[in-house]
């Protein structure tokens, strides 16, 4: 393995770790804006798995970049769908009269 393959993966570990611990300590009022930010950075994800995706240096940089393509549009859409079915929970429900 190389230097940066290895310092890469230690970084990947750690950003799990904390990741989850952050999570872990939201309260639940709280986790609707938290989807919506967290929603924006997906979003940048997005961005930065087509720039990966993009050059065809090797088939393997063109293949895990449209898995990442695909992994990232799932956790977007998925987290507006959540966040939007979360917000209506709030909504008044219509009076038929």
């Amino acid at each position: 393995m190389t230097t940066a393959l290895i310092a890469s993966f230690f970084v990947f570990v750690l950003a799990s770790f904390v990741g989850f611990e952050v999570i872990n300590k939201v309260p639940p009022t709280l986790h609707t804006p938290l989807m919506s930010g967290s929603n924006a950075i997906s979003g940048i994800a997005v961005i930065g798995a087509l720039i990966i995706a993009g050059p065809k240096e090797s088939n393997l940089t063109v293949i895990l970049g449209l898995i990442a393509v695909v992994l990232a549009t799932v956790n977007v859409v998925g987290g507006f769908l959540v966040t939007d079915r979360m917000l209506q929970m709030f909504k008044k429900k219509e009076v038929k009269a």
